[in-house]
């Protein structure tokens, strides 16, 4: 049995977000396109016999037993009634409350690399079903490939859009989805999208104007990114970012840009860099 295992955790974007209306429990209709990074977070494992489940990476303003790596573990312990137990370090490089997926990529990756040191043999769609139990987001993580979304962000269509090198900043302030999506401002009215690719001209996040409005800082990023390329919004933010048909273009751009600004640059990909890495151990 493999003892110990590193894996990246990626990031997300939501190329667009259309929110088609609020549900009885609360919860928005969505439509939303996913595309991850080849950027992210590095998480390490190492299997322990003792049953206990340790997270050796603090994280502020999070307690250990509520952070998400935390209860992906824990969940996937109890529900596969697993004697062993496991300690996780993170490298972590993606901001809180940004948009690109941070917590739920983690969580992902948690359970994906879980599965296979513990050989569980679950598949995808019982690990995407737990993740569901996570937050919405975490499913197109543990599927690992591009996909169109609807309901809560759960029901996935995979998709292979363009795959453009990103320009991506960081504004140094977290936005609160549940604040942006209580917002009496925000559209809750967006027709649903019927159409197989999504065309090109739908790529409106309905969030974009609320955040903007309320978070100077994003606003801000969103101007400057602007000038060179459409600057869009992941999620509810707040990184911002805009595509380019090469590195060196979208080099030029972040040069410039990041004298003021945070921010990376990173290459769109179709299917995760976690499930080409795990697609190598086999």
């Amino acid at each position: 049995m493999t003892e110990r295992l590193t894996l990246p955790s990626p990031a997300k974007l939501n190329l667009m977000l259309h929110i088609l209306g609020r549900r009885e429990d609360g919860y928005h209709e969505l439509q939303t396109l996913f595309q991850f990074l080849d950027y992210g977070d590095e998480m390490t494992f190492a299997v322990r016999d003792d049953g206990v489940i340790q997270l050796h990476t603090e994280f502020a303003d999070v307690p250990h037993d509520s952070n998400l790596i935390v209860k992906a573990a824990k969940k996937l312990q109890e529900q596969s009634g697993c004697s062993l137990g496991i300690d996780i370090w993170i490298d972590k490089i993606l901001p809180m409350g940004g948009g690109i997926g941070g917590g739920s990529s983690n969580a992902a990756t948690t359970l994906l690399g879980l599965n296979h040191l513990w050989q569980l043999g679950w598949d995808e769609d019982r690990l995407a079903a737990l993740g569901l139990t996570l937050g919405a987001d975490v499913p197109v993580f543990v599927r690992g490939h591009a996909a169109f979304a609807e309901g809560v962000g759960e029901k996935l269509t995979p998709v292979d859009p363009e795959e453009p090198w990103y320009v991506v900043l960081v504004p140094q302030v977290s936005v609160s989805t549940a604040e942006i999506f209580s917002d009496p401002l925000l559209t809750r009215n967006s027709s649903p999208i019927k159409v197989r690719p999504v065309p090109k001209g739908n790529s409106r996040n309905d969030c974009l104007p609320v955040v903007a409005r309320r978070y100077p800082d994003v606003r801000n990023a969103l101007n400057l990114l602007g000038k060179f390329t459409e600057a869009k919004l992941t999620g509810t933010g707040s990184c911002v970012f805009g595509g380019f048909p090469n590195k060196a273009e979208a080099d030029k751009v972040s040069a410039l840009l990041t004298e003021t600004l945070t921010g990376f640059v990173a290459k769109g990909s179709n299917v995760s860099m976690l499930h080409r890495k795990l697609q190598s151990l086999l």
